[in-house]
């Protein structure tokens, strides 16, 4: 059975996307080995990101479909929407989510809005590739979950994986898309693995997976969060207490049903989510619960969240900062027994 790391899974559906179609063209900082290589022979496609994930891709495909870029985000982001617009499928890679910043104009007033302004004849064919999450020791201006800004946006679908599988087989399907998808990888994720078949099929956008499935209680966790989910689920079932875990993989689009079945059958609901509380997607999702189920509720949704303060750089901080195994097996306990 072959076990991939997400990060291995991710270059993998990369370099078949580029094999299947000569329209998949990839950009971004430090992709490809950096400005200079000349100078330092030996150096070229040394560098694939911050975290590895392109290595090799210029070597496979050249520098005219992988292309280092200058440190302009909003240049850059600009072009791959011209580019999308006239037929190329550009991967754009954001080094970090939190330089969203600098290119947000493109995204938001842009890739999102052309095929809705143009009557649905104009198609945006782009995937946004970038970092989130805390746990690296990375401050405050590299360790943020913005999951929410990019679902806020109509006309962006966003996904997040958790593992290999999830990770090459959403990516496969972001890049086949004729809309612009926000593809969010974890950094702490990056070296998990998981069994990933040869010959994977693509998995579809806004269709959530239970990973765990149980009776009392449901997780719906996000992303990372699925990590401390299982922990907290396999250390309740020695208590005789059965939880179901959702992934929802997909945010925008998102599997409604899939959460609101699970709900109907077990009445009582944790959420689980990176981010910081206000207006989060753990906000959403709760909302949605309390509107299509509230009569199936037999009590009120916990949701565990950051706190709403940027995140710490000091180790213990930043450990107390980030949802935990300890605080969801406190939410199940709380949910159980009233």
């Amino acid at each position: 059975m072959r076990e991939l790391t997400v990060k291995d899974a991710i270059n993998e559906a990369l370099v078949e996307s580029f094999q299947n179609d000569k329209n998949v063209i990839l950009m971004g900082e430090d992709i490809a080995g950096g400005k200079g290589r000349e100078e330092y022979p030996g150096t070229q496609d040394s560098w694939g990101g911050p975290f590895g994930v392109t290595q090799g891709l210029l070597t496979k495909f050249g520098p005219e479909r992988v292309r280092d870029t200058t440190i302009t985000e909003a240049g850059f982001f600009g072009a791959a929407v011209g580019a999308a617009m006239t037929g190329l499928r550009p991967i754009v890679e954001l080094m970090y989510v939190d330089f969203l910043g600098v290119c947000f104009d493109q995204l938001m007033n842009q890739a999102a809005k052309m095929r809705y302004m143009f009557g649905g004849k104009q198609r945006v064919p782009m995937v946004v590739r970038t970092v989130v999450g805390a746990g690296f020791r990375a401050g405050s201006e590299h360790s943020q979950a913005l999951y929410s800004l990019y679902v806020h946006i109509p006309g962006l679908k966003v996904v997040a994986p958790y593992d290999a599988y999830d990770a090459k087989g959403l990516l496969l399907s972001a890049i086949q898309d004729d809309d612009p998808v926000i593809f969010m990888e974890h950094k702490r994720l990056y070296m998990k693995t998981c069994h990933v078949p040869e010959n994977m099929e693509p998995i579809p956008l806004g269709k959530g997976r239970i990973r765990r499935p149980g009776k009392d209680i449901t997780i719906i966790a996000i992303q990372r969060m699925n990590l401390f989910a299982e922990e907290a689920a396999e250390e309740m079932a020695k208590e005789g207490i059965d939880c179901e875990i959702i992934d929802p993989r997909t945010y925008s689009p998102l599997d409604e049903e899939l959460i609101f079945e699970s709900v109907r059958k077990t009445g009582r609901v944790i959420v689980v989510d990176e981010s910081n509380p206000k207006c989060s997607l753990a906000s959403e999702i709760t909302s949605l619960i309390s509107e299509k189920c509230f009569d199936d509720l037999k009590a009120a949704v916990i949701k565990i969240t950051a706190p709403h303060t940027p995140v710490p750089f000091s180790p213990p901080m930043e450990d107390f900062y980030i949802p935990s195994t300890a605080k969801i097996t406190q939410a199940i306990k709380k949910l159980y027994h009233g």
